[in-house]
This record gives structure tokens, sequence and C-alpha cells, in this order.
């Protein structure tokens, strides 16, 4: 089961350099202090519905680079979260960084706070993408990071993003590759956007960017998700939340509030595209699917099956929910109420 998590933001906090696609510095927000952030946690526990009360809950200090900050100032926000950890009103703490701050006496300053969660910003496993971007930092120092947390016992998770200026569907996956053989815990996946105030704005605007077009990175995020579930990998999420300043900031690329719906959503056309390949039986279909999946075979405004009856001249698709069937899994009534089942993780890339 999932944390439920009380994000806290630092923006800008930590970093080192003004990242290619990072607009924090020029849209400024004014950064919590300690006892705010307590204050912001007490109200946030207070809110939590009946309902969601039983769940693992963590405090997460994002916007930043967490471990690049002064260790003073990363003391003075942990400081604030040990009360709530000393009750049990919160279970652990995660933070999110930058590769190249994690050395080994500031990993020990972090297990002794309670954090649990290092989520390591990589972006991209490519030098050149990386170089482009103006990270700051290269692979390698992605592989050590990740190394170091596992051996250290700490639940790693790495973030990417895709369409950076020189990047390619080549290297996106050549990027997954490398990141399979670490072993994280979890991934998360976004792609790049133009942002007002940006430095990638320049670029944008004079034409030397060009950012993925919707269906681009949908294609794209369709198989990195097909090889992250082959590989066992969970991908926590895809895309950036929707937000009010998100949406008065941007500009450009292939921005969707429901992206990673898009991406479930072209993986169950392939499968069930699949399954009519292998088991044609008539003008009518029957798919069975966990019940938290149907939305992802249907497709946006029933698109998937649209195409699917137009592709195989089907006069009808019905779809029964089984919730002994996994998520992410699907299979048809063939003749004789015989069940052909399917997993995404059995796509190919």
């Amino acid at each position: 089961m999932r944390p439920l998590i009380i994000p806290v933001f630092l923006p800008f906090s930590g970093c080192r350099q003004q990242c290619l696609f990072c607009n924090q510095r020029t849209n400024f927000q004014k950064t919590p202090t300690p006892a705010s952030v307590r204050d912001f946690i007490e109200a946030s526990l207070a809110r939590i519905p009946s309902g969601q009360a039983g769940k693992t809950r963590q405090v997460a200090f994002y916007g930043g680079s967490f471990t690049a900050m002064e260790k003073a100032d990363q003391g003075r926000y942990l400081k604030a979260v040990q009360p709530f950890l000393a009750s049990g009103a919160i279970h652990s703490i995660r933070v999110s960084t930058r590769p190249d701050a994690l050395e080994e006496d500031i990993l020990a300053l972090l297990r002794a706070a309670g954090v649990k969660t290092i989520e390591v910003g990589a972006q991209s496993m490519m030098d050149e993408v990386l170089r482009l971007s103006k990270r700051g930092h290269c692979a390698a120092d992605t592989v050590s990071a990740v190394s170091r947390l596992r051996r250290a016992g700490f639940e790693t998770g790495i973030h990417l993003m895709i369409g950076l200026p020189g990047d390619t569907l080549d290297h996106f996956l050549e990027t997954l590759d490398r990141l399979i053989e670490l072993k994280p815990d979890f991934v998360r996946i976004h792609p790049t956007l133009v942002l007002k105030g940006a430095p990638i704005e320049d670029l944008w605007r004079t034409g030397r960017y060009s950012p993925l077009a919707l269906e681009e990175a949908v294609r794209w995020l369709k198989s990195g998700l097909l090889k992250l579930e082959a590989a066992s990998i969970p991908v926590a999420r895809i895309g950036l939340q929707a937000t009010q300043e998100l949406e008065s900031d941007f500009l450009a690329g292939p921005n969707h509030p429901a992206l990673h719906q898009l991406v479930d959503s072209a993986v169950f056309f392939d499968m069930a595209k699949h399954l009519l390949q292998i088991s044609p039986n008539g003008s009518r279909a029957i798919f069975l699917c966990n019940p938290k999946d149907v939305s992802g075979l249907r497709g946006q405004k029933n698109d998937n099956l649209s195409r699917l009856k137009e592709q195989f001249r089907l006069s009808e698709i019905l779809i029964e929910e089984r919730e002994e069937l996994p998520r992410g899994s699907l299979a048809k009534k063939g003749d004789g109420s015989i069940y052909r089942f399917f997993s995404s993780a059995s796509l190919s890339v």
C-alpha cells in the first residue's frame, strides 16, 4: 500500500545551479521555515479522512535538493518532524535530492532522523543529455548514489524525464536498461515541458528546442512502462501533478492532466488487439479485466473500443469486471467459454 504523503516544498533549496527545464528560481516562492513546517504537518494530519487513518504516513521534502542544503538547515527541517515521529502520527520521512549530494555522512544523518525513502533526480543516464540540460552531474553519479543508498537500506526512487535536449527514444530505453540494473524500488517519469522563466523557454522561442508531441510522449512512455513492468519495477507516477502554478506557467510540451491514463490506455489497446488477433471469434468480443482497469481498457471517451471495433469489424465489445484478475492484465472470452489471459508485462517494447 502506498503511503499517505504530506508534501513540504522547499523550492530551489540546495540547488547548485538552475537546470535548463526548471523555473523555480524565476517563480520563487517563499521557503517555509521549520516552525511553519510543524504547523503544516499538524494541519495536514487533522485533514486526513477517517477512511485513511490506518495508512502509513510520510512527510516528504520536495522541490529542491534536500541533501545539498547546509547540514544545519537539513537538521532543522528534520528536527521539525521528530515530535510527530515520536508520537507515531508520522511513520517516516522521504526526501528528494541530486545524485551527487549523497555522501556517507549525509546518509548517516538521514538514517538517524527517520528518513526511509530517498528520491534521486537522475533525469537521464545519457551524459550528453545531462550536459545539454545543465544538470551538473553525470550518469556515473547516479550509479554510485543508488548503489550506496541500497547498501544503506534506504527505499530508493528514481526521477526520470523524457524529451530533454538531445534525448531520443533509444536514449530513453538505454537509460531504463541502465537503471534496471540498479534495481530501484520505484521510478517516476515525466515529460519535459517548456515553462515560463525556465532557460529552455529561450531555446524554444528561438527554434532551438522542440518538445515532444503528446502522441509521441505517450509512445515513449508506453515503451518505458512495458520495460519497467517486465523488470518488476513499479512506476509511482507518470507526468507532473496538475497545479495552478503549472497551468499558469505552461507554454509548450506534452502536458495532460491524465497522462498516466493515456499511457495505460495505449497498453490496454495493444493487449486487446493482440487477443483479437490470436483469437478471432465473430463480430462480438467479451473482455475481462480488474474493475480498476475498466477505464484503461475503454480509453478516453471510449476511444479504444471504437478503434478496436473499426479495425476488427466488430459490432459489439462487452467488458466484464473480475476482481480475481490482477491489475494490468486482460482476458478474453473465446469459443466454448475458454479464457485467454494476457499481461502487459508480456508485451514487447
